[in-house]
């Protein structure tokens, strides 16, 4: 099944960010070498920083979709202000379908 995360930063924590994307980074491919990361990606401000993360990932249920998403460096760091974990279904151009 299919996960959405949808990552929400605290205000004023792009240092936070930056210094924490390497490992994140790191993250993310070792989900993608597992064949769990479909895509991800940074929300952006209005001045074009990043200020989020969706993250889609799949999961065999939504426990498992938060250990996923309490794993990742941005949120052991304390960069989130709100994380959502939300069931989804990849309807168009899904490259599987």
């Amino acid at each position: 099944m299919l996960f959405a995360i949808l990552c929400q930063d605290k205000p004023n924590h792009l240092q936070l960010r930056q210094e924490t994307r390497p490992a994140h980074l790191a993250y993310l491919n070792d989900l993608n070498t597992k064949g769990l990361l479909k895509f991800a990606g940074p929300f952006l401000g209005n001045d074009g920083n990043s200020n989020g993360s969706l993250v889609v990932i799949e999961a065999e249920n939504r426990a498992k979709a938060r250990e996923i998403a309490a794993g990742d460096p941005y949120a052991k760091a304390g960069l989130f202000a709100d994380v959502k974990i939300r069931a989804w279904n990849w309807a168009v151009n899904n490259p599987a379908a």
